[in-house]
């Protein structure tokens, strides 16, 4: 039988995750052509914050490599912009001219930094914060020069500036909110961690709007001005306030976008051989950016494109986690509160620790914790699974076996799991996926959890629970080195 085409724009992670759901369905349907606008295979863009960091690495983030495009059979066309779809012929068009026909068409096209539209700036040395061109380009700033500012305190611009301050920059964060992570933190919770990150070394001015950016005299930016008329030097400028969905190709060629484009529950679009998936669709009025939702949005999308056509996507809770080491928490649901809900909380300012639990007719529906995350998968499962609380309210603040967290009394909780219980949200992998993995596969090494399950391969926050369960699996035989463990000379593991 003759296999249909299959065309795939945008070669990240949430569309690639849809082409290997794909390949587990049916990996005979289809001849798959990828253009891919970078010049790299498929990374974890999640964690260019600890590349950026210098605590990995660039081929560390590789998800996959080159060879697993020629395994599975997939042209790989990389640095090819596409610039035209036309669907009367059905074909994409790239910049450089090549072509490709599809059947049917993925677009995972992502989005783009929102860059503040003020006076200066298309200055050299003012980016966005998306990919590994933009993270080269710091890590080269920052050897050569020593003032940068952050434009927002959201998840991204935090973990920008920690990174960049890792690598010897003075680095201030300008924030128009009241408190950081407005939209991931309460007022209590994000005061703790500004004051955490101040101790390291960052500085920050909060309710601050950027009016200009001005040039050192050679095309650099030299400085940044606020609405106040303040003004702060600045050797690079940092975008990440806020992102845009891709929806230029799809708005071209006359498919229906509002704030990304617009798909139903099997993430079709308008046009029932165009699919779109990622940061650059809108399912019922949401464009989500973390990669779990993604990831739900690709199982959806491939088993339609398998031509199976049962599975639907109906939207996703999200939980959040901060990329900077040393640093813990985690949020999720409605963890503000509003009419009808009660709240729990439990304060400790000299310890660090803050966790704040949102009730509703008795079911909890937010969750936001501090400097003791260690339950915040359990919280998480508790708001997605919307049952009740009642009998287990009196111990809910001190969380699952009202244990503390992994690496304190870690064994017993990662032993006390179920084997249903899931311990990486991002990939919905559950503990007995793992424990069967390590022992069909006689696996030894987080890594190798990661390469088998594909737990802790995305944000990494559950990889201390992973090596939990491989201690408890394997006993000594497991190969975990502990992260300060760095080697004194840099040409061998000394």
């Amino acid at each position: 039988m003759k296999k249909l085409k299959l065309v795939m724009i945008g070669n990240g992670m949430a569309g690639v995750r849809t082409l290997e759901e794909l390949l587990k369905l049916s990996n005979e349907l289809y001849d798959i052509t990828v253009f891919g606008a970078e010049p790299h295979t498929n990374y974890n863009r999640i964690l260019l914050s600890p590349v950026l960091a210098g605590e990995q690495t660039f081929e560390e983030i590789v998800l996959n490599d080159l060879d697993w495009y020629l395994d599975n059979d997939i042209k790989l066309l990389l640095n090819r912009k596409v610039v035209e779809i036309d669907r009367v012929k059905r074909r994409v068009i790239a910049e450089d001219g090549s072509e490709a026909e599809y059947d049917r068409l993925l677009i995972a096209t992502g989005s783009t930094p929102f860059i503040l539209p003020i006076p200066g700036n298309t200055l050299q040395g003012v980016i966005g914060y998306r990919d590994i061109a933009d993270t080269q380009a710091m890590i080269a700033t920052a050897k050569t020069h020593k003032h940068a500012v952050v434009i927002g305190g959201g998840l991204l611009g935090l973990e920008a500036a920690n990174g960049l301050m890792l690598r010897g920059m003075h680095v201030t964060v300008v924030h128009i909110g009241e408190w950081l992570l407005e939209r991931q933190l309460d007022k209590t919770s994000g005061q703790l961690l500004q004051t955490a990150l101040e101790a390291r070394g960052l500085h920050f001015r909060l309710r601050e709007q950027t009016q200009a950016l001005h040039d050192a005299g050679n095309g650099r930016v030299g400085s940044v001005e606020f609405r106040n008329g303040d003004i702060i030097p600045a050797d690079l400028v940092v975008m990440a306030a806020g992102i845009r969905p891709s929806t230029e190709l799809a708005e071209k060629a006359g498919i229906p976008c509002n704030r990304g484009i617009l798909v139903n529950d099997t993430m079709q679009t308008y046009d029932p051989r165009v699919y779109a998936i990622g940061e650059c669709a809108s399912h019922r009025g949401t464009a989500y950016g973390l990669v779990a939702p993604l990831f739900e949005q690709a199982k959806v999308c491939a088993n339609h494109l398998a031509q199976l056509g049962f599975a639907t996507y109906k939207g996703s809770v999200t939980s959040t986690k901060l990329k900077v080491t040393g640093i813990d928490l985690f949020s999720a649901g409605d963890f503000m509160g509003g009419e009808g809900t009660e709240t729990i909380t439990l304060s400790d300012p000299i310890g660090g620790v803050y966790k704040k639990l949102v009730i509703k007719d008795d079911v909890l529906v937010g969750a936001c914790l501090y400097g003791d995350t260690a339950d915040g998968g359990w919280y998480f499962r508790q708001i997605r699974e919307n049952h009740g609380i009642s009998e287990i309210r009196d111990h809910l603040m001190f969380g699952e076996n009202a244990l503390g967290d992994v690496g304190h009394q870690g064994q017993d909780k990662a032993m006390s799991m179920a084997d249903t219980a899931e311990v990486c949200g991002c990939n919905g992998v559950c503990k007995g996926t793992i424990v069967k993995a390590i022992q069909e596969h006689g696996l030894f090494s987080v890594d190798d959890v990661k390469k088998h399950t594909k737990a802790a391969s995305s944000c990494g926050s559950c990889a201390g629970l992973v090596e939990q369960i491989l201690i408890n699996t394997v006993g000594g035989a497991a190969d975990v080195k502990p992260k300060s463990e760095k080697a004194i000379c840099g040409c061998s593991d000394l």
